[in-house]
Order: C-alpha cells, then sequence, then structure tokens
C-alpha cells in the first residue's frame, strides 16, 4: 500500500508526486515553511492528503515556536496557519484541517509544551481517521456499483487514490474495493490535463497492484462511453458545496454532462470532511487559476505559439443534478442528501 504521508523519524516523509512516474523519491519536512511549498508546488495533493499534511504542518510549526506565553504562542501559531491557508485554495479538506488544529490549540488547557503535545496527537488523529475514512468510502462504493455486468470498466479522471490520501484513495478506494473483490475488469484513465495526473499517477497505482489500466486522453472518453466501453465512472472531490455540486479537477465537469447524456452514473467518493456546509452552492467555490506554462510547455517542450493568451483554472463544478450519488465514510447519498451530515 502506498502511503503519500508519513510521520517518521520526527518528520514527515512526502512521495514527491512531482517526479512520478519516472522517479521514486522521498521528501523530508522538518518545518512548516517547507510544508507550505510542499503543498503549493503539489509535492503533495489531493484534498485528503493536503488536509493531512497541512495538520503536520501546523505541528511542525508550533515546534518552531520559542514563546512560552500563552497568548504569545497562539498568536505565533496563527501566522503558521496563514502560511498554510494561502497554498491552495480550492480543498477544503486544508481548511477543514487547520481549524480542526487550531481548535486544539486554543482549547488545550495547560502549559505551551503541553499544546505541542495535543497538537501533535490531533494530527496523528487525522492522518489515522483519514486512512479509515478511505476504506469505509471503498466498500460503501462496492456497493453502489452497477450490479450488471458481472465485472466492470470504470473511468477515472484525475488521481484520487492512495497518493491523494493517507492511502487507499477515495474514487480509487472503489476501485480497489471493486477490483479485491472480483468486479472489476479495468479502469480507463482520463490523463488529465494539463498536469496529466491520470496518466502519471493513477495509471502509476494501478500498474503498482496490478490492476488493469488504459489511458485516453481527456476528449476520448465521451467516445468510449458511446461506444459501450464505460459502466460507470467515479471521481474525488476537492469541495463539495451543501447542496452537492462538487468542484474537482478541470475536465470532471466535461466527463459527467457526457456520462449523463449516455445513461452512464456518475459518483462522487469524498469524505464528509470535503463538505463545506457553509457554501449554498458551487458558484460560492474558489477556482484556483495556475501558471499557463502547464498548459503551454511538457518539460522543454513549448506547445504553442509565443504571443498568446492562457486560462489555466485547476478546477471545474459539476453541478449536483449531474451526480449519481455521493459515496462517503458514512454510506452513499444523493447529493441533496448531505445535509443531514452537517457538523
Amino acid at each position: 500500500m502506498l502511503y503519500p504521508v508519513i510521520w517518521q523519524n520526527n518528520s514527515v516523509s512526502l512521495i514527491d508526486q512531482t517526479r512520478l512516474p519516472n522517479e521514486y523519491t522521498v521528501v523530508q519536512i522538518h518545518r512548516s515553511e517547507d510544508m507550505a511549498q510542499a503543498i503549493k508546488t503539489m509535492i503533495v495533493r489531493g484534498a485528503p492528503a493536503i488536509g493531512v499534511a497541512a495538520a503536520y504542518g501546523i505541528y511542525l510549526g508550533s515546534r518552531e515556536i520559542e514563546a512560552q506565553n500563552h497568548q504569545e504562542f497562539l498568536e505565533h501559531l496563527e501566522k503558521v496557519a496563514d502560511l498554510l491557508r494561502s497554498t491552495r485554495p480550492t480543498a477544503v479538506n486544508l481548511f477543514w484541517a487547520i481549524s480542526r488544529m487550531m481548535k486544539t490549540a486554543y482549547e488545550t488547557l495547560g502549559t505551551v509544551v503541553e499544546i505541542k503535545q495535543k497538537l501533535w496527537e490531533t494530527a496523528q488523529a487525522i492522518h489515522a481517521e483519514d486512512l479509515q475514512t478511505c476504506h469505509a468510502i471503498g466498500e460503501h462504493g462496492l456497493a453502489a456499483l452497477p450490479p450488471t455486468p458481472e465485472k466492470l470498466t470504470i473511468l477515472t479522471h484525475c488521481n484520487a487514490g492512495a497518493l491523494a490520501t493517507a492511502g487507499y484513495g477515495t474514487a480509487l478506494g472503489v476501485v480497489r474495493s471493486a477490483w479485491n473483490s472480483g468486479r472489476l475488469e479495468r479502469v480507463f484513465a482520463d490523463e488529465t490535463r494539463p498536469r496529466l495526473q491520470g496518466a502519471k499517477l493513477t495509471a502509476w497505482e494501478c500498474v503498482q497492484e496490478g490492476i488493469p489500466v488504459t489511458v485516453i486522453t481527456d476528449s476520448m472518453a465521451a467516445h468510449c462511453m458511446q461506444r459501450g466501453l464505460i459502466h460507470a465512472v467515479v471521481v474525488g472531490a476537492d469541495r463539495i458545496a451543501a447542496n452537492g455540486d462538487t468542484a474537482n479537477k478541470i475536465g470532471t465537469y466535461s466527463v459527467a454532462i457526457a456520462a449523463k447524456a449516455h445513461h452512464i452514473p456518475f459518483f462522487v467518493a469524498a469524505p464528509l470532511s470535503t463538505v463545506d456546509f457553509s457554501l449554498p452552492d458551487g458558484s460560492k467555490i474558489p477556482i484556483e487559476e495556475r501558471h499557463p506554462g502547464e498548459i503551454y510547455q511538457v518539460g522543454d517542450t513549448i506547445l504553442t505559439p509565443g504571443a498568446v493568451d492562457f486560462y489555466n483554472p485547476a478546477f471545474d463544478v459539476t453541478p449536483a443534478e449531474l451526480i449519481t450519488a455521493i459515496i462517503t465514510e458514512n454510506g452513499v447519498f444523493a447529493p441533496d442528501k448531505l445535509t443531514s451530515f452537517k457538523y
């Protein structure tokens, strides 16, 4: 099993996902500033994994604070939290994990040393809970998949696997559960332009476990559906609004439209911590825009002529009416039923 975030030797080890699939490298993180940079540059990515990493980032930051006065310590810790919050605007798990860590800091009675210990314990709990959550999502998702045919082909978009979580994955957690139960024939993985997380990461994960995988370009998804090659779509999420509108990697909306047109079930797999109940609908979800170099350049090769403009949103929002169901650790629900689980 792949674990992209590991606490060991009093620091955090991250699989450098920018170097996969050609090079497996582990980066050691000792400081909150380094964790913020790792999140921003996508060394660690995927909403749940970002949340786990941010939790450890808060703890690492707390270790750097020398103040022993309670109030002074909290003021410094708020600066660490602000730094981590500024890294990625869309993935709500980042903000959820930071809020939980800061709540621990403010509610812990005792010395600064005791607060730091509680922060470490909370980060560990967030980490362990995410792994348990992914396994639960996998099992609930397996039960929700179409009963026929006996063996399914599932289309994914981006990477919502072990690399995007504490381990096992959300969308790929469902895939893994289907594979382990003998219900999966093959995964079709959208390449996921412009950063190619499907081609690089989802395909790599499948190869590691011997799961048959076919990589297609994003523009081939509708064709494959038309040809009867896809039985279900399962994707992850970076933020889900209270009404079920879902932000996920750019291109997900197009896949959902195609699935609806071909009467193919479209599932979103995500922990309840990904639901932002403060947002009534997807129009309020902030959409990160990234550097245009992700579009015009692959490696050292420039793909476009000079003097052109670029628009590079990292996410899009799939309306709830295009989503068959949302798979969570507590079960599978219609998008409009999520509010019954509001924390």
